[in-house]
């Protein structure tokens, strides 16, 4: 258990302002510091993405900012203000709240979603992977995985920086069988690993495989595998646990990409490469390419494209973050956050893998089309 630390909110007064996603137990709104450390009131600018669920069922939130607590310091990896429970004064309805890193960028799967014919200039692939496996390096070296590795949990900043790994709910110490509820499903079919379809095995090398997927939609405009309706859903983790298929390919790819992905999908977890591995492939080799700013503004700016990213799949929602900015710089000044209520820690709030293959094969949402896939 991790001793009560001082976070910036206890240091700022805040309030909650538009509702910027939902998920299946959480809203992500933008909060809004309204006073400082000096008691100076400050203008009304959002701040974070506030990640807030009922209290009695937060347990994903809480145990998202204990794993956060642990993942300090890393530029590639969302940052977590603190948290609080709050009481609302007309009902007494406890409620948790979560203050995240607000990352104005919007999720990777908006930015491919909105770019021009559908997929990444292979400069911004080759900079987005390496910024995802370098937050993939030092979280497996904490001895976490991240278990849940797609676009719409990787958010991009703006102005052609990098990116950063959010929504740690599912994360789990690696080798820590009761963490893993036993034999629960964790992830998202589409960028689910073999051994994670088949045998519920989570570890450093099932994220690798994510990663895999999660490049090759970006160069493609593609979603990993094809998969049409909740049935399909069932018959996909069939194919990816127990057949030979991988994803495929995209033939837009360089010779260094292609290679790159072909040691992702090895379906052998003991022999796929790691993320310090993948570091030194070719294809990382960048010499501080930079993306133009045309292209940047192409990215972000292509499409009308209505954008909505959530993390869905269990029961989290999205949420945004800015450009990095120092903890003085927020507590003292503007910047942004994001707010979540919930519940207990007690792993018996977490979902059995019967009830969750129950929600996901027989509940309307999340749609499992690409079309509707959020």
């Amino acid at each position: 258990m991790h001793e009560k630390i001082t976070t910036l909110m206890d240091y700022v007064e805040w309030s909650r302002g538009a509702v910027i996603g939902r998920g299946s137990f959480s809203t992500v709104s933008l909060g809004y510091v309204h006073r400082g450390r000096d008691g100076q009131h400050r203008q009304q600018t959002p701040v974070v993405a506030v990640k807030s669920a009922p209290l009695a069922q937060s347990a994903l939130l809480s145990h998202e900012n204990s794993v956060l607590l642990d993942l300090q310091g890393c530029p590639h990896v969302v940052r977590c203000f603190g948290d609080e429970v709050a009481v609302d004064a007309a009902t007494g309805a406890e409620s948790y709240n979560l203050f995240l890193e607000y990352v104005a960028g919007g999720s990777l799967h908006d930015v491919v979603r909105r770019s021009c014919g559908g997929s990444l200039p292979e400069p911004t692939v080759r900079r987005y992977a390496r910024s995802i496996l370098q937050g993939l390096r030092f979280v497996h070296a904490q001895g976490y995985a991240h278990c849940d590795i797609k676009p719409q949990n990787i958010l991009v900043q703006r102005d052609g920086g990098g990116v950063k790994i959010a929504d740690f709910g599912l994360a789990k110490k690696i080798g820590d069988a009761a963490a893993s509820g036993d034999a629960s499903m964790r992830g998202t079919p589409l960028y689910m690993s073999p051994e994670s379809a088949t045998r519920s095995e989570h570890g450093a090398a099932a994220d690798v495989w994510s990663v895999g997927c999660v490049v090759a939609e970006m160069a493609s405009g593609r979603p990993p595998w094809k998969c049409s309706g909740e049935g399909g859903v069932w018959e996909l983790v069939v194919r990816i646990g127990h057949g030979d298929e991988v994803p495929e390919i995209p033939s837009e790819l360089s010779e260094e990409g292609k290679d790159f992905l072909r040691w992702c999908f090895v379906k052998d977890p003991a022999k796929r490469w790691t993320a310090e591995m993948l570091l030194q492939h070719p294809f990382m080799e960048i010499e501080d390419e930079q993306v133009e700013a045309s292209a940047i503004n192409d990215l972000n700016g292509c499409s009308s494209m209505k954008t909505s990213p959530r993390s869905v799949v269990f029961g989290l929602c999205r949420w945004v973050s800015p450009t990095s900015a120092s903890w003085n710089s927020i507590v003292n000044a503007s910047t942004a956050f994001e707010s979540v209520e919930g519940g207990t820690t007690d792993s018996s709030a977490l979902p059995s893998p019967a009830d969750r293959i129950k929600e996901l094969a027989t509940t309307q949402w999340p749609n499992w089309s690409y079309d509707g896939w959020i």
